[in-house]
């Protein structure tokens, strides 16, 4: 846990992407539930208003009811269409011009996978990609390492927002590597949303207490045992991480300290 100590008067900025504001700093995938109903029943539980779709994936035809997207009214929750399973910038591209063409919007979030063992991204292949998506005029959200240089240079290249992974895709081990998700959001200006890795409640608290703007998750809901019940603990978790945030932690020390002042004690 960080030592970090925040100032105690610290506003809570709106959290805005790009030229969108969202109340909820919880961002969900649709894949790996059990079934369409419980998948809907789920993210409103969640309270999140944006949900990623996997375009490589699904069934891009709305009108069949065994479809994702026949389920996901985008009225209601706004639709995040992904790259997940892309494995070069060529195919990366293809598909996130495939979900434009299909009535998606031009938001994408980008995902470039380098390794088929270990999931992780394919960090030349997310660059080029994300070059080029933006100057077709995409809002690029990028899948990246918790690397400061390659969320810097996402930055560069006009990402929306730099998505850097807490652990690996599916893995649930938590925040790995928290410094590394400080430096990140303590040096870009967009938006840094952790995505990966989380696993329970307790790592979605852990991470928006680095400061992040917010947090994407999948599996950890999809898969638990109540899909549910998990949802409505990662939404309380997700705040309670940005209040403890705001708040500022107190100094971490490695001596007893008192909680009462010893001054004035009765003899």
């Amino acid at each position: 846990m960080s030592g970090r100590q925040e100032t105690t008067k610290t506003p809570d900025l709106p959290f805005r992407i790009g030229d969108r504001e969202f109340s909820s700093r919880l961002i969900l995938g649709t894949g790996k539930y059990p079934d369409n109903a419980t998948m809907v029943e789920a993210i409103r539980a969640s309270g999140a208003e944006m949900v990623t779709v996997a375009v490589r994936r699904v069934d891009l035809d709305r009108s069949r009811e065994e479809g994702i997207l026949h389920h996901l009214d985008p009225d209601e929750f706004f639709l995040l269409s992904n790259t997940a399973g892309c494995y070069s910038a060529e195919e990366a591209i293809r598909y996130a011009r495939l979900a434009r063409a299909a009535g998606f919007n031009e938001w994408v979030k980008l995902e470039v996978i380098g390794d088929e063992v270990t999931l992780l991204p394919d960090i030349p292949a997310t660059l080029e990609a994300a070059r080029v998506l933006v100057d077709e005029g995409f809002k690029v959200l990028a899948y990246t390492n918790d690397d400061v240089v390659t969320a810097l240079r996402l930055e560069d290249v006009g990402c929306t927002s730099v998505m850097p992974l807490a652990s690996p895709i599916g893995s649930g081990l938590g925040l790995v590597n928290p410094y590394y998700i400080r430096e990140i959001k303590r040096r870009l200006e967009v938006p840094v949303i952790v995505d990966a890795g989380v696993g329970t409640a307790s790592d979605a608290c852990e991470t928006m207490e680095q400061g992040v703007d917010g947090v994407l998750m999948n599996t950890a809901i999809a898969t638990a045992g109540n899909p549910v019940r998990m949802a409505r603990a990662m939404r309380r978790a997700v705040q309670a991480g940005r209040d403890a945030f705001l708040a500022g932690r107190m100094p971490s020390r490695e001596f007893a300290v008192p909680s009462s002042p010893a001054e004035g004690m009765l003899d």
